[in-house]
């Protein structure tokens, strides 16, 4: 017999107790206090939301607008009813002379621009006049864009938007809030990549007027920052919408309302790196990964793999990932041929007993019938089964 005595040592009772308080602390602090109407930080790859205020509250868009006229250029652009080397002529309604004291690209009616310069007057320039000239050269009016807007809108799910103008510049019923500018936010950068990476570029000239982008984030050293919007009005205040990476993390805010250039980028900055440092996007369980076996009943086994078809990808607070656990629920009985892939029911996620998300469970492999023998017994202890 081989028996060991363990020894009291001080050392060892410091060590327990710094690593009882460091364990104790590794929480997640509450979200810091934001100056704004409105805002709300998504995690992109996941769509959870980490934190808002006010979320669904209506609020006029401003230039934020911009981000949906861009959106739609880019499924245009993908769908090839335009090319970047179309040729617009201005109209009249795209005069710059019509959008006195607000943001231009500073095209002059008659002139022909190329569909590049104009989508990069809507980016960079926030050119009202580049977004009507767009608009009409898409679907022929402004009238008929904004249809198109709207359509996009409920397409994407933004409940609570109603778009009247391309631009943004206040109009009667035109209306968003934090959760749906996050939602196209995400749509953007997911759909329209090409779109998306002009979002980044500081500047841009046209005609000899060179022009900076308005979102100052695009500067600072401390944040990897891509995009995306900047808005104000009088009426609306002062919005930012802003996308950032750090690792396989890309997170989305929203602040809407502010009132100043430099505090809606302090706000934005302040919840990025909260979202950064106190939460990830974590890779649960890999496409294809078993989570279960299960009694298949007349097949030519008795048991089949379960898992999920696609990457399992959760925000977490970070250090979590352990604390997740995986449950499931099966809506049928499993009864052979099955074949893989099929949806049998829900996989349950849930970090320290609350849930965090829902996945499709199905079957990894095939399982062809039973031979004749083999479905008579198990039909017979199916019979007298739980299952």
């Amino acid at each position: 017999m081989i028996s060991s005595r363990i020894r009291f040592s001080p050392m060892l009772a410091l060590m327990a107790f710094f690593l009882t308080v460091f364990t104790a602390q590794a929480v997640t602090p509450p979200t810091p206090l934001v100056n704004a109407r409105a805002y709300v930080m998504m995690d992109y790859n996941t769509g959870h939301i980490i934190a808002s205020s006010n979320a669904d509250e209506s609020h006029g868009p401003a230039s934020l607008v911009k981000m949906m006229t861009s959106y739609i250029v880019g499924r245009e652009l993908e769908r090839g009813t335009i090319s970047l080397d179309d040729t617009v002529t201005v109209s009249r309604n795209a005069w710059a002379r019509n959008f006195p004291g607000s943001s231009l690209m500073f095209i002059e009616v008659g002139r022909e621009v190329q569909v590049e310069d104009l989508n990069r007057g809507i980016i960079i320039a926030s050119g009202n006049d580049a977004c009507v000239a767009m608009a009409e050269h898409i679907a022929g009016t402004e009238d008929g864009f904004v249809n198109l807007m709207n359509a996009y809108a409920r397409e994407l799910g933004m409940t609570n938007t109603t778009f009247s103008n391309s631009h943004g510049l206040t109009s009667e019923g035109q209306t968003t809030t934090a959760r749906d500018m996050a939602i196209l936010a995400r749509a953007l950068v997911r759909d329209v990549p090409g779109q998306h990476a002009l979002y980044s570029e500081r500047e841009f000239t046209y005609n000899g007027i060179r022009q900076y982008n308005r979102n100052s984030l695009l500067w600072d050293r401390s944040l990897n920052v891509d995009g995306l919007k900047t808005g104000y009005t009088q009426e609306s205040g002062y919005h930012l919408v802003t996308t950032a990476v750090d690792g396989d993390t890309r997170l989305i805010t929203v602040v809407l309302g502010t009132n100043s250039e430099t505090v809606r980028a302090a706000e934005s900055k302040k919840l990025l790196n909260y979202g950064f440092r106190y939460y990830e996007t974590v890779k649960a369980y890999a496409a294809g990964e078993k989570l279960a076996s299960q009694r298949i009943w007349g097949g030519s086994t008795d048991e089949i793999e379960l898992g999920t078809a696609n990457d399992v990808v959760v925000t977490l607070p970070r250090g979590q990932r352990q604390n997740v656990r995986a449950n499931f629920v099966l809506d049928q009985s499993l009864d052979a041929p099955l074949p893989a892939g099929e949806t049998v029911g829900t996989v349950n996620l849930t970090l320290n007993g609350e849930d965090i998300a829902s996945f499709p469970l199905v079957t990894l492999s095939s399982v062809e019938r039973g031979g004749f023998f083999k479905r008579i017994m198990d039909s017979i202890k199916k019979s007298f089964s739980d299952e």
